[in-house]
């Protein structure tokens, strides 16, 4: 007959949150993914920590410490481990534990124990949400200097078949307590804000932990540099490290729309970086990639993955904000929305859209007249309208387009986007130095912002160096192939290519544009010249009549005079190519 024993131990308690859920949906496999984790992750766990498992049940287990502190341990580094399991299983397929302990008298009787202790174990784990460990008061003092975690103090709580409250931690096991509560709402920025989670390492090598958090930090300082975003710090991000949570709840925390999660992952000299950018209201997928590369040169693998992710979003989520503004009613529309409206009319290129961009970026400076990207937007659309269209005076759009361009830099000096727009301004002036101080400004800022390297290609094609202006545009078009700027890139490209003497080359990247922006009168023009350069002289014809009839004014201005930002000998080369279409002056 077993002896009955009276003992001080720790109670550790655990069920599976939304196991009838689980079940109901899948039983079979809810219950052979529970035994692969008892085996694989929990079992182990246990005995490493010298825990004794009493009991279990179908979605639970009481487990027995005799240290109160490898009972924490073992509750909070299973968690964690559960956390990196479910990095990329969907949410409504998680298996994710309740946890709490309790530390107390009780009695054991063979194999099992009972006792009014081992059952305030149970309550605080019914307390818990999902990937938490919550312990009693108890716990609390036995161990809050004996380990490297945070206690959340929840206060009292009453429990269930408990006759007096227990108080109640909830531990953080990245040792930091948010300053924020849960309870408080943060009103989202005004321009698109972004939360970047430490990346999680799913490797079997705890070394690659230092890899994983470098990259995230990393990618957050970048992004930080781009002055469009609104970027949550590291210090805050990264309170979510080891923690199963869901991109809504983050988004309610930290205030911001959006949420971009990875991963790690290594195999022999191979790792795996996967991404994910969510919006975190709707719970809606953005983007996602996956990066496999060779860890030979760890910092340089490093460096080249925090690049390409950081490449990749700013322009994904610039398109997302588009697309959110237009959604909008214009009347609703506040001074971020309306400039964001206003970028989606400008890039349209045509006569009707210029006008209604020119529109929406007056709404955004009315709205907010300390906002830089108003005046900037305003800046791009004078340019379009007087050396694209010619629906405004060349001279009233260059002065114009270079007030409202300096009074955004102005307003906002370490806006890269705002210096590119005084940059095109001052090139609309034949300012080629000018500009190029401009942009080059720009770039330093923000070494990786498109629309600085499309002004920044374009001055140096303008300024007679056409084989740099042309690498330029090339890196304007792979940071953003959907061409989101003010001027075309493949336009840009066909006019350097053309000044080049690359017929052919330059014949394709202006069919390109052209598919793009059918109402390009520019576009037309250069394709007319390759085409006469190339002796197609019936396809030049046809190419030189839409440039005359799309806009005969720009046509006028642009090859009966010389605008001041085309260099003689460049105006020459043109009209060499024009004439051979079929033109006479």
């Amino acid at each position: 007959m077993a002896s009955i024993t009276r003992r001080l131990a720790a109670i550790l308690a655990a069920d599976v949150a939304g196991y009838s859920r689980l079940t109901g949906a899948d039983e079979e496999g809810t219950l052979a993914e529970l035994k692969a984790i008892r085996r694989e992750l929990g079992d182990p766990k246990v005995k490493e920590h010298r825990g004794r498992i009493v009991k279990t049940t179908g979605d639970g287990l009481l487990i027995e410490f005799a240290s109160v502190v490898d009972a924490v341990r073992c509750a909070v580094e299973v968690q964690q481990a559960m956390a990196e399991r479910n990095a990329h299983v969907p949410e409504r397929r998680r298996i994710e534990f309740r946890m709490g302990i309790n530390l107390g008298d009780i009695i054991r009787d063979g194999r099992d124990i009972y006792g009014d202790d081992v059952n305030i174990a149970a309550r605080p784990e019914a307390l818990a949400e999902p990937g938490a460990v919550f312990v009693s008061n108890n716990v609390y003092e036995h161990v809050r200097d004996r380990l490297s975690v945070a206690f959340e103090d929840l206060g009292e709580q009453q429990v269930k078949n408990i006759a007096r409250p227990v108080h109640v931690y909830r531990v953080r096991p990245e040792g930091v307590i948010p300053t924020v509560p849960s309870a408080v709402e943060l009103a989202l920025p005004d321009k698109p804000s972004i939360a970047v989670l430490p990346f999680t390492n799913m490797s079997a090598d705890p070394d690659q932990e230092f890899l994983a958090d470098g990259i995230a930090e990393d990618v957050i300082t970048a992004l930080s540099r781009y002055p469009s975003l609104f970027v949550i710090a590291r210090n805050s991000s990264f309170t979510y490290k080891g923690r199963a949570v869901d991109v809504k709840t983050v988004g309610h925390e930290l205030g911001v729309r959006y949420v971009l999660e990875g991963s790690l992952r290594k195999a022999g000299n191979r790792i795996r970086v996967t991404t994910q950018l969510v919006e975190a209201e709707a719970g809606k997928h953005v983007w996602a990639e996956r990066y496999d590369r060779d860890v030979s040169d760890i910092f340089a693998v490093q460096d080249e993955i925090t690049e390409a992710v950081t490449v990749a979003i700013a322009p994904v989520v610039a398109e997302a904000e588009r697309q959110r503004a237009i959604r909008k009613p214009p009347g609703s529309l506040d001074a971020w929305a309306a400039y964001q409206r206003g970028l989606w009319h400008l890039i349209k290129c045509s006569r009707d859209d210029c006008a209604l961009a020119e529109k929406f970026f007056q709404q955004a400076t009315a709205l907010d007249p300390a906002f830089s990207g108003g005046y900037a937007g305003l800046a791009l659309v004078q340019i379009q309208a007087g050396t694209v269209f010619a629906t405004r005076p060349l001279p009233e759009a260059q002065n114009l387009a270079e007030i409202m361009a300096k009074r955004a830099v102005a307003l906002d000096g370490a806006d890269a986007e705002a210096r590119s727009a005084l940059g095109y301004a001052l090139l609309a002036r034949g300012d080629h130095e000018g500009s190029l101080a401009e942009v080059e400004e720009a770039l330093a800022i923000s070494p990786n912002l498109a629309r600085a390297h499309g002004a920044f290609g374009t001055a140096l094609i303008l300024s007679g160096r056409l084989k740099e202006g042309l690498a330029a545009l090339e890196r304007y078009t792979r940071l953003d192939p959907r061409d989101p700027g003010f001027a075309p890139g493949s336009h840009h490209t066909a006019m350097g290519l053309y000044l080049s003497g690359e017929y052919e080359a330059a014949i394709q990247a202006a069919k390109r544009a052209i598919r793009t922006y059918p109402g390009l009168p520019n576009a037309y023009r250069w394709l007319a010249a390759a085409l006469g350069q190339a002796g197609r002289l019936d396809e030049a014809r046809d190419a030189l009549e839409q440039a005359i009839s799309l806009s005969p004014a720009a046509f006028d201005i642009f090859v009966r005079r010389r605008v001041p930002w085309i260099l003689p000998e460049h105006h020459s080369h043109m009209l060499e190519g024009l004439r051979k279409a079929g033109w006479s002056e």
